[in-house]
């Protein structure tokens, strides 16, 4: 089998690698992923939905995190049922045709609460991410469970888990020379060899610093890989590129550091999050365009890429997010968060490039150049190119991309390379090529098409398949660029489509030169039929496999291709039968490219539908948009109900339920020592999300009174101070505060009274955790206080605290341990549907139609505009999907997805409001708006489990 010798024993002989690239099956592949997190998507029923975008895009694989605090949020008892069941995420894999990579973690990172940990890990003494004892007992259980069900999935038991990843960017942190630690990376990878995982074990380095690669010792994974995000996560300047921030030493550093696996990126930037107060997502689908991809991407194809996988996003909802974060993790991805919708340009030209090296096997042989060149194969030295010289063939790629790659300046030039046909200069027929600024492109030469050779294209390769009759090459350029391809055959070219293509016989091969425009050409050269496309009308086509569910052939002929406009999941045949499964978004005319002599009918979405045949043999047909109407309720003429959810800011609010706040000491090392007479910190009575509420019992030594308050909550948080019933003061927050210091000057008392203050602060998610650093056990809660008397003296006072009801023996097992807070409305589980309130019925068309919708706030989030300093969870038939920061922002928009919102049936929404200033708050304008609809083929989505309000006996 495929794999170097010198490398420990295989327990498969299903997967397999050498320093090129995987084999699956003996068969040399292209591991090309998308990154879906099965937690940010709580509707089992749509993962089919996602993956199968994710596949027409000509990606084979999706990687996965599962986040340990969703469950084991109670220590030692470890649940994956409903929505945190594994099983049909697997299955929908499987189903559309998707391998995956396991990364169960522990640890996790994710921008997900504490990275992913629970919060009880706030208690355990030993550093988190090492080898202490308490530490690593506390991950068996989880490791264990998760480990099982996996293994359950893995190839070598006709599943679709292919790796598994130990632990998550495991590296080296603020020059602590004793991390990261070789026996904490082995005992988390023996925790999974132990349960019986065999797949190959890969490693995501924080970059390439070369830790755990193989040959390195203890802690060694079968293959090495890294992360990279180079524009980073700033997206408020989405036209900057600052410069030396493209990575030109990966191939360097890979030959150094692992050279005998291939080179692999687990995590290269598909988007960005944003933080509180940030700019926006649209801001960061701007800074990480289709041109973003089309200059990065490439670039790391020439450092000769075979294992890569791009980030994606998802929702936050309930308390999943660290703290930096808000509700939407949309990413600014190319498929959104708002209905999963396709964004066409960057989703278009993530397709273009995973086609072309899905059909372009000897890109994974060919050996890069470890550097890019200047003046050598242009005399353009504002241009930079980097050759794949062909190693088992005499294939070759040149990617070309502007010296200075944040350049936008458009530069001619020509080619020159060596080929089977000899030294040529390019284009051979006149003229000049041109690179746009902020673009880049691959140049192929002695290229196989087939039983073709393409002698040189330099418009780029977008797919190719060879057909009964005929093989069909697309290949396409920008608007108004001149390319030119020859192919080394003694057929003339004849032209089928389109205009003003010259040709020429030179040697023993025919040239084409042509500008690419709106308009299609097409040229055929005997059997070979070539598709010349503008980029923007390639993005139109499809390539679904008919053969393999798992497409792993790079050269699979059992395909067609579809123009069909927004998207085409699936293509199968069945009983002298064509099926197209596919999403409109428009009336669209459809052409069938290549469809198989053995079959005469067509149906699309299920529906016969009539066709032309023209001169090539291609189907044509049309899909013409139907009406479509539908109503969304009118939130404010909606019958309200509302109760007040801070009774316990009264002073005779009966508190003798909640836990005594009396541990004289914390387990938690980030919080020595207690700089109160008591632990303050939620964890340690074992609350871990959203709101904590303190009652502080005192007796008054003077008249007047001043409270000193240190809380702390993680970014954008805030807290607020009341006395007997009376608002003292807040801390409103801000997008990069995390704590706060202040002092309260308390109303007029009699001294001698007894009087309550009730203490909020929001906890907004741990933070994630840095090797040797133990960020995550930054404690949430009160840090610090002192009640001092005008007599001189401080006043003691007695506190119990409470957050979500039952802590840790959390109430909502259906939607699991972080979807509640400390709030009165959640401890009661009045946020769970209630018959009785507050109630919107839906009747959609949903079962043809994908039709996104969204809750949105009216109000200006603009610290200094709105209607003052407020906060909303919003709660949608019980489940948190909304945490609007009216002063902080910046999202306003809520999207929702069907299977929490019952598009045919009654739904039910909460609206929690806190006020942060003395007089109120008012939320000016809430409503539900959806998004444009789309004419779909996916399966129809099951709603969630979602029980309805119950009297809980014990809720205080």
């Amino acid at each position: 089998m495929p794999r170097d010798p010198e490398k420990r024993e295989l327990l498969q002989k299903i997967v397999t690698w050498d320093d090129h690239s995987l084999f699956i099956n003996g068969e040399r592949i292209m591991l090309f992923s998308g990154e879906v997190h099965p937690f940010r998507l709580p509707v089992p029923s749509l993962y089919l939905d996602v993956f199968q975008k994710i596949k027409a895009m000509g990606f084979n694989c999706v990687s996965f995190y599962v986040m340990w605090a969703l469950l084991e949020g109670n220590p030692g008892n470890f649940t994956a049922e409903g929505v945190f069941d594994l099983v049909p995420f697997f299955e929908a894999a499987s189903e559309a045709g998707l391998y995956l990579i396991a990364r169960p973690g522990p640890y996790i990172n994710a921008e997900v609460t504490g990275g992913g940990y629970p919060g009880w890990l706030q208690r355990v003494k030993g550093l988190l991410r090492t080898n202490a004892p308490d530490y690593l007992a506390a991950t068996d259980n989880y490791m264990e469970n998760i480990g099982k069900i996996i293994a359950k999935y893995q190839i070598t038991e006709g599943g679709p888990v292919i790796l598994w990843q130990p632990e998550n960017e495991y590296s080296r942190a603020f020059g602590l020379d004793s991390f990261p630690q070789k026996d904490y990376m082995q005992y988390v990878e023996d925790q999974a060899r132990n349960v019986g995982i065999v797949v190959p074990l890969i490693t995501n380095d924080m970059g390439p610093l070369g830790l755990f690669a193989p040959g390195t010792g203890e802690g060694e994974v079968d293959i090495y890989g890294h992360d990279s995000y180079p524009l980073g996560f700033d997206c408020s300047n989405p036209t900057v590129w600052p410069a030396n921030y493209l990575p030109t030493d990966y191939r360097a550093y890979h030959l150094k550091q692992s050279p005998t696996t291939p080179y692999s990126l687990l995590e290269y930037q598909g988007g960005s999050f944003d933080p509180w107060g940030g700019p926006g997502f649209e801001h960061c689908s701007e800074l990480l365009s289709d041109v973003f991809e089309r200059v990065f991407y490439k670039n790391i194809y020439a450092a000769g890429v075979t294992i890569l996988n791009l980030t994606y996003g998802g929702t936050n909802w309930g308390g999943i997010s660290f703290s930096e974060a808000y509700t939407s993790y949309d990413y600014g991805a190319a498929i959104q968060e708002d209905g999963r919708t396709i964004t066409r340009e960057k989703y278009g030209e993530l397709k273009l490039q995973a086609q072309m090296l899905k059909v372009s096997r000897d890109y994974l042989t060919a050996t890069p150049n470890v550097n890019f060149t200047r003046g050598i194969y242009t005399n353009n030295t504002d241009l930079a190119i980097t050759p794949l010289i062909g190693n088992e063939s005499d294939t070759n790629f040149y990617v070309v991309r502007q010296y200075d790659y944040s350049s936008e300046a458009s530069t001619d030039y020509t080619l020159g390379v060596s080929t089977s046909a000899g030294d040529l200069t390019i284009p051979q027929l006149g003229g000049f090529l041109t690179l746009q600024g902020r673009d880049s492109k691959i140049h192929i030469t002695d290229y196989s098409v087939g039983d073709n050779k393409i002698l040189y294209s330099t418009a780029e390769v977008f797919t190719w398949k060879q057909f009964s009759d005929m093989t069909v090459l697309l290949v396409y350029g920008d608007t108004g660029e001149t390319h030119e391809l020859a192919v080394s055959t003694e057929s003339e070219p004849s032209v089928i489509e389109g205009e003003d293509v010259q040709q020429k016989l030179v040697a023993d091969a025919w040239i084409i030169q042509f500008t690419t425009d709106s308009t299609r050409k097409v040229v055929k050269f005997g059997e070979l039929v070539v598709y010349i496309l503008d980029r923007d009308s390639a993005y139109d086509y499809w390539v679904p496999d008919l053969g393999s569910p798992y497409g792993t052939s790079n050269l699979n002929p059992d395909s067609v291709i579809v123009k069909a406009g927004y998207l085409v999941r699936s293509a199968s045949i069945s009983a002298g039968a064509l099926y197209l499964v596919a999403d409109f978004n428009a009336s669209t005319a459809i052409e069938v490219i290549g469809a198989p002599s053995n079959v005469s009918t067509l149906y699309i979405n299920g529906d016969k539908t009539n066709y032309a045949t023209n001169s090539l043999g291609s189907w044509l047909t049309n899909l013409t948009l139907p009406e479509i109407s539908y109503d969304v309720p009118d939130l404010p003429s909606l019958v309200w109900h509302s109760l007040d959810s801070l009774p316990e800011i009264t002073s005779s609010y009966d508190d003798s339920a909640w836990p005594a706040a009396d541990h004289p000491n914390t387990t938690n090392p980030a919080g020595q020592p207690l700089l109160t007479p008591v632990s303050l910190y939620g964890s340690d009575y074992g609350f871990h999300i959203g709101a904590l509420l303190y009652r502080g019992l005192f007796t008054a030594s003077s008249t007047n009174s001043s409270l000193f308050l240190s809380t702390r909550g993680g970014w954008a948080f805030a807290s607020a101070v009341y006395l007997n019933g009376s608002f003292v003061g807040s801390f409103v927050g801000g997008p990069r505060e995390e704590w706060s210091n202040a002092t309260y000057i308390l109303p007029t008392l009699s001294s001698g009274d007894s009087y309550v203050l009730t203490v909020i602060v929001d906890n907004m998610g741990f933070e994630e955790d840095t090797p040797g650093v133990d960020d995550m056990k930054s404690p949430r809660g009160i840090i610090d206080y002192s009640l001092s008397s005008s007599n001189g003296t401080d006043t003691p006072i007695t506190w119990k605290i409470t957050g979500n009801l039952g802590g840790e023996e959390y109430a909502d097992h259906a939607r699991g341990p972080l979807n509640e807070g400390g709030f009165f409305a959640e401890r009661q589980g009045y946020t769970a549907p209630d018959p009785l309130s507050d109630l919107f019925d839906l009747d959609l068309p949903s079962d043809e139609w994908d039709i996104p919708l969204s809750f949105v706030f009216q109000n200006d989030t603009s610290a200094a505009g709105g209607n003052g300093a407020y906060r909303v969870l919003l709660f949608v038939n019980g489940w948190q999907f909304g945490r609007y920061v009216a002063n902080i922002g910046p999202q306003t928009r809520f999207p929702v997805p069907e299977g929490i919102l019952d598009y045919k049936g009654t739904n039910w929404l909460g609206v929690l409001v806190w006020a942060l200033e003395e007089g109120g708050a008012k939320v000016e304008g809430l409503g539900l708006e959806a998004g444009t609809p789309v004419l779909t083929g996916r399966k129809k989505v099951v709603v969630v489990d979602s029980p309805a309000w119950s009297e809980r006996n014990v809720a205080y």
